[in-house]
This record gives structure tokens, sequence and C-alpha cells, in this order.
């Protein structure tokens, strides 16, 4: 898309980015007039002031010889005149004496004998430093000898880029020829507007100066002129020691200051000898028609109308004044270098930047094109285009734009399926966890249903996962009528994993105890081995298992590894399990555990607790610990049952935490001993 951003940029006559072109190089002028430094040229009007002193327009031809011979009294450089004669004068006394004759035929013999008024100006011409104008013709062919002022071509001929003419409107021969030079008056304009002017353009195959150069000139006294040629079309043209740098194809961009009165006098004042010499000496006089509704006046890059003759003078004070406008053949490029590094910051940098910000980027290319290009003009009279890079710029920004709204758009629809199906999932995940939850919770004993007519113990539990399932496991049954199993465990991890290898765990060691018997530490080592073969992840279980005999009190127990339990006497102190056991489940193969025996005492109350209790964090960081459980424990020991020790040991835990996320599974386990004669 970049490159063709450069097609208006390297074809300059396209009709669209060239009209936007000449409007932004308009802009300039507007914005920073010439300022009028020199008076070179001095226009004489036949303006509205003069027709209502001397008549309507055509004026006899004498009348323009009179104001010829007072110019050329004054003594002026040269004088350019802005008006054709290529009629005969119908007011001529040749003209008029045969419609006289009839009715006074000696009236006719006398104007017979008068000068023909096209003779009486041709002297008058002829006798003043006069350069007639000239009006180049698209069509017709040069007949009869041309008297045009010669040139010289230096280096390469350019006649084929130069504005060409078939043929050309003059004034009657004797006239013609009575003038010292000849200068076209033809100007093309571009959407209406003079901007350029050509400093050289072919007549047939014959070079011709404008009127404004060609009276300068002729003031220069300078016999030919001189067109320098180059690779690239015309350089210049000039003639003496004056060189006038051009476009390659020969025109001029004109510098233009608005419409200034006192470059004019009126040829009324002029005619009457109401005009200093002083005024008119050593200067470049252009004599032409501003009456309204006499000529076409030509619209300006300034946004107003001028008579073609005042253009004529601004070119003279334009090359007088040195304040030449150019568009150098290298803009081209430096125009196309600035859109191409104007238009990879856009491409970089659009994607990559909010809406917002891509705005105040664009405006800031903007701003800096315009900015580099009104400097050029005003430093150095260049004429840089910024408006056909600037709208290239523009487009591919709203083109980046969109593409990446577009992409945006896209992506966030993306977005959107994903997240609902990443909602739909997580929806799906968390009905499996909660159904996991309940099968985990529903597959651990209830202690009011296990038992319902139990008066020699007496048991409660909870477990109360950090997630949505959990890794901690309690279990406990009956393996004869007179021999109370149960066990606390905790597996490493949490989560799922974790909530899976406790479910194996809580099977393998059930399975163990039922085969095993009352056999404490056989049991804890088949368990570890059976656990071990079905552990993929390396996990690893901490398990307190304990058998009492519900008549004498005699509690036999194994310590894998697990937090030790406490005990506590009826009136009597607490105390903790400490003898006994090894390590962790699944940590060493073959591991040969120890049991342990404890006499419970009437009423005496065991309390197995997973490590989430003892390291239950707060907000500030702190944990629970094994003390504030004994305290929990002294103030419920007279607790109605052990489901109330349960309750009461977990409400202190909720308090201390406070609204801190659990980290860990929490899981206890209070076993009474009524004694063997409370059934």
């Amino acid at each position: 898309m970049l490159c063709l951003l450069f097609v208006p940029i390297l074809w300059q006559d396209m009709p669209v980015s060239g009209a936007l072109r000449l409007a932004w190089l308009d802009v300039y002028q507007e914005l920073s007039p010439r300022e009028r430094r020199s008076a070179p040229a001095v226009i004489v009007a036949i303006d509205e002031a003069s027709l209502d002193r001397f008549g309507q327009w055509p004026w006899p031809r004498t009348l323009v010889a009179q104001l010829i011979d007072k110019l050329g009294a004054a003594r002026p450089a040269a004088i350019g005149v802005d008006i054709l004669f290529p009629e005969p004068d119908r007011l001529s006394p040749e003209w008029l004496a045969p419609s006289v004759a009839d009715a006074d035929p000696q009236l006719a013999a006398r104007l017979a004998r008068l000068p023909r008024h096209d003779a009486v100006l041709a002297a008058s011409i002829k006798a003043a430093p006069v350069a007639l104008g000239v009006a180049g013709l698209e069509t017709g062919v040069i007949s009869g000898p041309v008297s045009f002022t010669p040139s010289l071509q230096k280096g390469s001929d350019v006649r084929g880029a130069l504005r060409h003419y078939a043929s050309a409107l003059r004034s009657l021969p004797e006239i013609d020829a009575a003038a010292g030079g000849h200068g076209l008056l033809s100007a093309d304009t571009e959407a209406g507007v003079v901007r350029r002017m050509p400093m050289v353009a072919l007549v047939g195959t014959i070079p011709v100066l404008p009127l404004s150069l060609e009276t300068l000139r002729l003031a220069s006294g300078e016999a030919l002129f001189f067109v320098r040629g180059g690779s690239a079309g015309v350089e210049a043209v000039g003639f003496g020691d004056l060189t006038v740098p051009t476009q390659s194809d020969g025109r001029l961009w004109l510098h233009y200051t608005p419409h200034d009165a006192s470059r004019y006098i009126s040829a009324s004042d002029v005619l009457r000898g109401e005009v200093d010499h002083a005024q008119l000496e050593r200067k470049l006089v252009l004599v032409g028609v501003t009456g309204l509704g006499l000529i076409d006046y030509q619209t300006t890059p300034l946004g107003e109308r001028m008579p073609g003759i005042e253009i004529h003078a601004q070119v003279l004070e334009n090359i007088f004044d040195g304040a030449l406008l150019m568009r150098p053949r290298w803009a081209a490029w430096v125009e196309g270098l600035a859109l191409f590094v104007a238009g990879l910051v856009v491409v970089c940098a659009v994607p990559r930047l909010s809406p917002g910000r891509s705005t105040f980027l664009l405006g800031f290319l903007l701003a800096a094109l315009a900015s580099a290009g009104f400097g050029a003009y005003r430093v150095a009279g260049f004429l840089i285009d910024a408006s056909v890079p600037g709208a290239a710029i523009t487009f591919l920004f709203a083109a980046m734009l969109v593409e990446t709204l577009a992409e945006a758009n896209a992506q966030r629809k993306m977005l959107q399926e994903r997240l609902q199906r990443e909602r739909e999932a997580a929806a799906r995940i968390a009905g499996e966890l909660d159904a996991a939850r309940r099968i985990q919770i529903g597959s651990l004993p209830r202690p009011e249903l296990a038992f319902p007519a139990e008066r020699r113990f007496e048991i409660s539990a909870a477990m109360e996962p950090a997630r949505e399932v959990g890794g901690d496991l309690y279990d406990f049954f009956m393996l004869d009528a007179e021999h109370l199993f149960f066990l606390v465990g905790d597996v490493s991890g949490k989560g799922l994993p974790a909530s899976i290898f406790m479910a194996v765990s809580k099977a393998l060691c059930k399975s163990a105890a039922l085969r095993r018997g009352r056999r404490i530490d056989e049991l804890l080592r088949e368990a570890n081995a059976e656990i071990a073969r079905e552990n993929p992840e390396s996990l690893f279980v901490t398990v307190f298992a304990g058998v009492l005999d519900v008549l004498s009190g005699r509690l036999e127990y194994c310590n894998a590894g697990h937090e030790p339990p406490f005990v506590l006497a009826p009136h009597g102190e607490i105390a903790r399990l400490e003898e006994g056991g090894g390590p962790p489940l699944c940590v060493l193969d073959g591991f040969s555990y120890v049991a342990a025996e404890h006499r419970m005492s009437r009423r005496g109350i065991l309390c197995v607790v997973s490590d989430g209790v003892t390291e239950a964090m707060n907000a500030a960081g702190e944990l629970y610990g094994a003390g504030r459980l004994r305290q929990a424990l002294e103030r419920g020991r007279d607790a109605e049952n052990p489901g109330a020790l349960v309750d009461a040991i977990r409400a202190d835990i909720g308090r201390f935490v406070g609204g801190a996320e659990s980290a860990d599974d929490l899981t206890l386990l209070v076993l009474r001993w009524n004694g063997a004669s409370a059934r």
C-alpha cells in the first residue's frame, strides 16, 4: 500500500493530486505574500478616468500615438505595450473620406491629404524604445517575414520542452515593424489561476520572450537573448549579464504581492501633462487597458483578481528583487522521502498505539510536513508540496486504523468466544469439582450414623478442604465388637490430585486394616507398600492410625510422620502422644513401623488434627500453632460431647484466621472413651 501512495508523488500531473498540490502552494503565498522592495516597472493604465476624459475604447491611433510620444519624452528605459493593433483604425482619414465624398467633396479631399492614423502610430512607436505584445495562437501557421528577437541556444536543445504556439496574432505589419521588440502576452491559467508565466515559448519554431522580459531586454540594449538547456530541460533564460532561472519547461513561478495602486499612473494624466517625468525616467513603462469591461482580470494565488498588465509588472519585480520561486527538480524526491519516513512511522506506530494517540501522531506528522514546506518557501523560495504526502499519509493512517480496529474487533470477538468457552469449561469444571467435593465428603464416615447406639465411646470429625477438594482424610470403623479402628491422614499437596490420592490411600488403608486386624504396625507397613505402587506423581501421606479397645481403654497407635495428637484426662494435664511410628507413607520402601500404647482414662479425650490446624495463618502472617490449640482444648474439655469440642476448635480457628485465605486443608478428629460400663 505504501508503494502505491508514491504514484501521485512521482506522477506530478495527476488531475486530483496536481490540483491539490497547486492549491497547497497557493496557501504559502496567501499566508506570506512577497514584500515589494523595488519598483522597476510603472503601469500606464487606460483606466476608467481615461475613458471618461477621452472617450470610449478603442481610441483613435493618433491619441495612442500622443500617449507614446508623451511617454517617450520622459526618457523611460523601455515601453512595453500590452495592446494589439491587428486591424486598421476605422477613424483614420482614409476610411472617413469615402463616407463624406458625396455630401462634401472638398472635405473628402482634405481628409485624404491627412496622414493615416496607423502611420502616425507607427512613427511614434519607431521614435521610442517600444516592445509590442503578440498573442500566441493554438492554430494557424506563420506566414511572411518574422520579426522576433533572435536567440542563442546554450547547452542542450530544449525547444521540445517549451510551451508551443502554432502562430501568433500581431499588430498591423506597418505598426509591428516599427517596434524595437516583440513579446508574448499569453499566459496559461491552471484551474483559472495564473501561477506560472513562460519566460520563453515557441511561436512556430522560434523562441520568443514574454512582454515583460522583452521590455527589459530592449532597455538593456542587448540584440539577442539566450536559452540555456540541460539534461532535465530548460535551466535559464537571459541576455547580457542577466540570467533568470526557470523550471524545466521554461516557465517561472510568480511570487505575488497584493494589488498595489502605487504601480499605476492614469493615461489621462500623462496625456494632460500632469505627470512628473521623474516618475517615468529610466523606468520600464508598461501600457495596458484596465477599464472595467474591456479586459479579463486574472485570478492570482492570493485569491484576488488583477489586470494582466500588473502580472507582467510583478514578473519584473520578481527578477529585480531576486524573489524568484522555484520548484526544484529534486522536490519530488524530497516529498517521496518524507512520505516514506512518515509512512514507516504510521505503519509501525498505529498498531501499537491507542486510536487517540494514533490521531495525535497523525496530527504531529501533518504539522511537521506543513511546517517544513512553509519553512522552505519562506527561507529559500522553494515550493515543496506537503499536501500530497500529507493526504497520502492520512489515507494510509485511515487504512491502518481501519485494519487495526478490524483486527482488534476480530481479536475481541475471538477473546469473547474464548472467554465464553473458558467460562463454560470453568463452570463445567466447577460443577465437576463440586460433585467431587460431595463425593469426597460423602466418602468420609458420619459419626452420628456410624455408631447410633454406641455408649462406650463417642467420636466426631470434620474436614475443611482449602480448595474445592482436599488431600486430608479420616476414617473410623469397628474391626470387631470390641475394637475401634480410626485414622487421620494428610496427603502432600492440595486440590484435585491430592483428593484422588487421598481416596486411594483411604481405601488401601481400610483394606489393610480389615485384613490385618488389630496389628497397627503391620497395617502401616502393608499400606506403605501398596500405596507406593499406585503413586505415579510421587506423593506421600502422613497418617496417625490407632486401635481402641473399647472395653479396657487400651489404645494401640502408630504415627507415620503426622502431627502428634493431644490426650486429655478428665481432671489432668493435656499431653501429646509422641512415641512410636516412623516416616510418612511412600517415603521409604519396606520401613518397619513401630507401634505404641496408651491407656485412656474414663471420659478421657483424644484429639487428632492435621497440620492445617496448627499452621492456619491470619492476615498478619501469624500461625495458629500448637499452643493455641492446647488452650482451645483446655477451654473445651468439659464440652457436652466430641462434636461440640470439634465445633469449638473450628470456631476458635475461624476467629484467629479472620478473612485470610486458607493455605491448607483442615481436619480434626475427637474421640472420647466413656468406659465399658457406659454401655
